[in-house]
């Protein structure tokens, strides 16, 4: 892999490298730190106190030139101010043209500061990391402590971007006068939407907002969504318009994630039910619901590898499939066959295009709005997790057409065979297939150029100091380097070329970060799974009842998640909500156990909603992990780290349901503690692995 720091002069604008931070430099420094410390020259005291005054001098002489620039940007809106003063008096549209464009020039040359900043944030931040992994020691913390709030500390000022804040609103304003309002006498001002009709305005707004706080809900969802993206801003002068993005092609992913939730828990009230009439017993509704994530298992990989040559005809085979998933699934009523309904969620697992769906986002949707559609991938899963219980809750008919029955066992898999034909026609005359010459462009420049870092450039300019600091990076400082080299060998630039590579890339955290996943999805799934059977035998629920409460722990989600992404990311590290919500997930599974006679529905519903809040908050930040600390190799490529987690999840979900459905076998009565008892020892497990690891975990 090339080294961090040969990319980060590769990116920076020439006329300008004096001021950037000297992370060559500084990187030496603590290489000289460590062999001082070793052979007793140096005491740690002196180390932290000269490290510290270094990092001053840095951000310091990178400040002073930031305001500079300002100043400058200033005074050539000032002057383009007074040309226009005297526009108005005379109107000329040949120099309301051109001073348009030097309006324009001015916001170009605004976005050249903001990527300088971008580029001193992340390198910044990388060599905090370094000194950390180096000496064991948190100095970040100490560093953010005493400098963020400080009256002197330049920090602050790096962050806050009260000047460039001023400059944007002043290019903005002035655009949205120089536009041709047709005689309307509205300024920006009362119809702000007017000012962003400008694509140099729209970057200038991207750009200021991955350099704020503002979307930290977003960015916590686009993490939860495992899509990993490039770390270090592409250079200003080579930004191209994004010719593979399409709305509705975008909108057509996030509607196929929204309908596979419904579809997945669209059959969990009713599913023990559609059992007894099959002649099953109650708890073969853990095989009913688990064979969908079975061949998920498959379908992951093949559409994984599917979406590298198109999105369109993956698509079409997953809704035809689903189609007739449903269809087989409603028809095993009549046809008296568990193995026909069986085979039916078979077919929906492997209708499953969720790879498809994330591997669009972070192909072909513009790095802009990316983090915005990560999130609406999220938001799609969690309100289809809702809608699904929601509505088998509504479809509480019985009637016969010829010889066809409908009631609640076959109208979930009717309506999702209708809503996935609907989708299919949409589809087919929505989407548009991102053009060829552009991929293969694409491909050409990707063999060239430097592959991504292992961190999101969202996560890493939102939250760059006042954070922990991102993960494990390779080698000594995560760039492969070699003493006195910039260079690594050419197989380390490869992306991983099967699931065995791909495990080979996992460091020990990441590891113990997916045990983690695994163990939240194991829980969630029994929780889920088993809701009807157990709710049946110990309070005689309803299949409306349980929709309710199934519906209920869904539309907690994305409340979750608005706490965990505004409030509580800012007030905790992010390894200090991970162990802490592991164990609130433990005391929520010891709440659920059947100890006291008799069952009561309080404890049931109490304990239930605080391993699923629990588990919400542990997978959220749990993700936001994993989108850090995973190897950049496993940002691209069908192996991917979306296409591990994925695979983690949907492991645990079919462990869970063939949990349930042995289990099953030892009596109704004991169904509940025997199953319950595997999530304790994993969940047990877990926390002693994130003990283990704590110090790695950043």
């Amino acid at each position: 892999m090339v080294a961090f720091g040969k990319k980060l002069k590769e990116r920076q604008i020439a006329e300008w490298q004096g001021y950037y931070i000297n992370y060559k430099m500084m990187k030496k420094k603590v290489r000289q730190y460590a062999q001082q410390i070793e052979i007793g020259i140096q005491d740690r005291r002196y180390v932290l106190k000269d490290f510290s005054r270094m990092l001053d001098n840095q951000i310091e002489k990178t400040v002073l030139f930031l305001l500079e620039q300002q100043g400058l940007l200033a005074s050539r809106i000032a002057k383009l101010g007074e040309q226009q003063e005297a526009l108005q008096e005379q109107p000329d549209i040949s120099q309301i043209t051109e001073l348009r464009e030097a309006y324009r020039t001015v916001g170009r040359d605004l976005l050249k500061l903001l990527y300088f900043v971008e580029i001193n944030a992340i390198g910044l931040r990388k060599i905090l990391k370094k000194f950390d992994k180096r000496f064991g020691y948190r100095f970040t913390d100490y560093y953010i402590k005493t400098r963020a709030n400080h009256p002197y500390s330049q920090l602050q000022q790096v962050f806050k971007h009260v000047g460039i804040g001023a400059v944007v609103g002043a290019i903005s304003r002035n655009l949205g006068e120089l536009q041709d309002r047709q005689g309307s006498y509205l300024s920006i001002y009362d119809q702000p939407p007017l000012a962003l009709q400008d694509s140099v305005i729209d970057s200038m707004r991207a750009a200021v907002d991955r350099l704020t706080h503002s979307t930290n809900f977003l960015n916590f969802l686009a993490q939860h969504a495992l899509i990993l993206q490039e770390e270090l801003p592409a250079p200003v002068d080579e930004q191209v318009e994004d010719q593979r993005y399409h709305f509705m092609s975008l909108m057509l992913n996030l509607a196929n994630t929204f309908l596979y939730m419904v579809n997945t828990y669209i059959i969990v009230p009713t599913a023990d039910d559609y059992a007894l009439s099959l002649g099953a017993a109650a708890t073969v509704c853990g095989i009913v619901i688990g064979a969908m994530a079975v061949a998920q298992i498959f379908s992951s990989v093949y559409f994984s590898a599917w979406s590298n040559k198109s999105y369109f005809r993956p698509l079409i085979f997953s809704s035809i499939v689903l189609f007739v998933g449903n269809v087989m699934y409603a028809l095993a009523y009549d046809l008296e066959s568990i193995v026909v309904l069986l085979v039916g969620r078979l077919f929906c697992g492997f209708g499953s295009a969720r790879a498809v769906n994330r591997r669009y986002i972070s192909d072909c949707v513009p790095l802009k709005i990316r983090m915005q559609a990560s999130a609406g991938f999220v938001s799609a899963s969690a309100l289809g997790m809702a809608c699904g219980p929601a509505l088998a809750g509504l479809l509480q008919y019985n009637f016969k057409i010829y010889k066809l029955t409908f009631n609640q066992d076959t109208l979930p898999g009717w309506v999702m065979a209708v809503a996935w034909l609907i989708y299919l026609i949409w589809l087919w005359i929505s989407f548009k297939e991102p053009s060829c010459e552009v991929e293969a462009n694409e491909t050409r420049q990707e063999s060239n150029a430097e592959p991504a870092e292992n961190d999101a450039l969202e996560s890493g300019i939102k939250k760059p100091l006042l954070t922990s600091l991102e993960g494990k990076e390779q080698g000594e400082d995560g760039d492969n380097e070699c003493e006195g080299s910039d260079e690594a060998p050419e197989e380390s630039r490869q992306a991983a070329t099967s699931l065995r590579s791909a495990y080979r890339l996992l460091t020990p955290s990441v590891k113990v970060q997916l045990l983690i996943y695994f163990m939240l999805k194991y829980a969630m799934e029994i929780l889920l799974s088993e809701s009807s059977v157990i709710t049946t035998y110990y309070f005689s629920w309803s299949t409306s009842s349980v929709a309710i409460f199934l519906a209920c722990l869904g539309l907690t989600v994305l409340p979750i998640n608005i706490v965990v992404g505004n409030y509580i990311c800012n007030m905790f590290e992010d390894r200090q909500i991970l162990l802490a919500s592991e164990i609130v997930v433990c005391v929520g599974i010891v709440l659920s156990f059947h100890v006291f006679i008799p069952y009561s529905v309080p404890q049931y519903v109490i304990s239930g909603l605080i391993m699923f809040v629990s588990a919400e908050v542990l997978e959220g930040v749990n993700l936001s992990l994993l989108s850090r600390v995973m190897s950049s190799r496993l940002s691209r490529g069908t192996y991917n780290g979306g296409l591990l987690s994925t695979e983690a999840g949907t492991i645990a979900r079919v462990v869970a349901d063939s949990t349930i459905t042995l289990a099953g076998y030892l009596g109704d009565s004991k169904l509940l503690n025997v199953t319950l008892l595997p999530s304790l020892i994993i969940c047990i497990s877990s926390i002693i692995a994130t003990l283990c690891t704590y110090n790695s975990l950043y």
